[in-house]
């Protein structure tokens, strides 16, 4: 019997996260740092490394790591706001999708999310261009394709 909590991707499943070609590990601004921690812990199992804390410049940051050795940096500075909003860095992202590894658990990954409340862009389906994928929105409404 499994032990993981209700609405948490199993750890082993998160297999990759990809946020473009860079090496580095992709990186999230939000104005709500501690609101998109809880969430990925929440739903994606992420473990939170400690806050980083620069006062000089009113930023920080906190890296989340996933058991397959993913990682996702969120951060948070006062001159970051919505995308219409800000003359500093847009919120969010470009793209992000976290691949699960099979179909059955992108499915099984989007009824929890929904059940936990989280808001479905697109339900379970096969792509255009042959990928097997749903899309969810975090809690700033970015998206995050869930895919195989």
């Amino acid at each position: 019997m499994s032990t993981q909590a209700a609405g948490v991707c199993s750890f082993a499943s998160i297999q990759r996260i990809w946020l473009g070609p860079s090496r580095s590990p992709p990186f999230n601004w939000t104005q709500h740092i501690e609101r998109l921690k809880e969430f990925y812990q929440r739903h994606f199992g992420a473990k939170a490394g400690p806050r980083y804390v620069n006062s000089a410049r009113q930023f920080e940051s906190c890296f989340l790591s996933f058991a397959s050795g993913a990682r996702l940096e969120i951060m948070q500075m006062p001159s970051v706001g919505c995308k219409a909003e800000s003359s500093g860095p847009p919120q969010g992202y470009a793209h992000l999708a976290i691949s699960v590894g099979s179909e059955a658990e992108v499915d099984r990954l989007t009824d929890r999310l929904r059940a936990g409340g989280c808001e479905i862009l697109s339900n379970p389906r096969r792509t255009g261009d042959g990928y097997y994928e749903s899309t969810v929105a975090d809690p700033d409404g970015n998206p995050i394709e869930i895919t195989t």
